[in-house]
């Protein structure tokens, strides 16, 4: 004669609710609100109007994410201490199937994935299509990067971006040669493309709060672009890992003025001819072997 079977105990209440009190609790560390709003989506210190639209397409799907994942998360916990194994307690229902339930959770979730593409589809243009410079344009250039839209208007400052390890070079157009390491500079309320590449191994180049990642690759041109309306410095990193110092990789864009921009380019170009006349002496007296130079065999002292 087999013992009979004990009866299910009624639920903890207490329990239930501590497991309550726990959501309320994961709830208010995880709301992508207040100061919690960028720990987990992209800057956006207002700096481009490009990477206000990405950190609002990150907040949608991620205001849209967080109740699904407390509602699974939730009747997961509640099955797992409601049918939790006790000696002697009878063996819980056996469920094969549920049609009704798994057609509603496959429509709710195609409905979902419709709603989520519409918001990206909308968003998409502003992300992707440069917008016009503003009515004081500096230093700017009429091309466009390389499968990207034109820009309205025509007007832009291109720059060509060279990750290596382990730092950023930027090349900017105009006559003579300009170029800067780790900080870009730019000015502000303008149209800025970028040309991305590598000269060795595979980078991203990702300013948060200003543009999404854009991989770095050898041999390849990727394009990016932004419109600073803020002046500041807004710093990022390589996001791809490209090496043992990989973590000092650090890149920056400094926004400035029209007028501040123009002074700066002025000052950079003086700067790089002077290096650039005093490198060619120096190889001329090293190569005529005057004094100071060295000769073919002896360095310089």
């Amino acid at each position: 004669m087999q013992p009979a079977l004990a009866p299910r105990p009624p639920i903890d209440r207490r329990l239930l609710a501590a497991l309550l009190g726990l959501l309320v609790v994961c709830v208010a560390l995880v709301a992508p609100a207040g100061a919690f709003a960028d720990l987990l989506t992209p800057e956006d210190g207002g700096g481009s109007p490009q990477a206000g639209r990405t950190d609002t397409l990150y907040k949608i799907t991620l205001y849209m994410a967080i109740p699904i994942f407390l509602l699974v998360e939730g009747v997961l916990i509640f099955t797992l201490v409601r049918d939790r194994f006790r000696r002697g307690a009878p063996q819980p229902a056996q469920v094969r199937g549920n049609t009704r339930l798994e057609i509603g959770w496959t429509v709710g979730a195609t409905l979902i994935l419709v709603v989520l593409t519409g918001i990206t589809l909308a968003l998409l243009p502003g992300i992707r299509d440069p917008e016009r410079s503003g009515p004081e344009e500096a230093g700017a250039v009429q091309f466009a990067a390389t499968g990207q839209p034109t820009v309205p208007g025509g007007e832009e400052l291109r720059v060509r971006v060279v990750g290596q390890q382990y730092l950023w070079r930027y090349d900017y157009p105009g006559p003579g040669r300009l170029f800067a390491y780790h900080t870009m500079v730019v000015p502000t309320n303008t149209t800025v493309t970028l040309d991305i590449t590598s000269a060795d191994v595979i980078h991203s180049f990702w300013i948060p709060e200003l543009f999404g990642k854009a991989d770095a690759v050898p041999g390849l041109t990727n394009d990016m672009w932004f419109k600073v309306t803020e002046e500041g410095t807004y710093r990022g990193n390589c996001a791809e890992l490209c090496g043992e110092n990989h973590a000092q990789m650090i890149g920056a864009v400094k926004a400035v003025s029209p007028g501040a921009y123009r002074a700066w380019v002025a000052r950079q170009r003086t700067e790089i001819d002077a290096a650039t006349r005093a490198l060619v002496e120096q190889r001329r007296r090293f190569e005529s072997g005057t004094p100071g130079g060295g000769t073919a065999n002896t360095p310089p002292q």
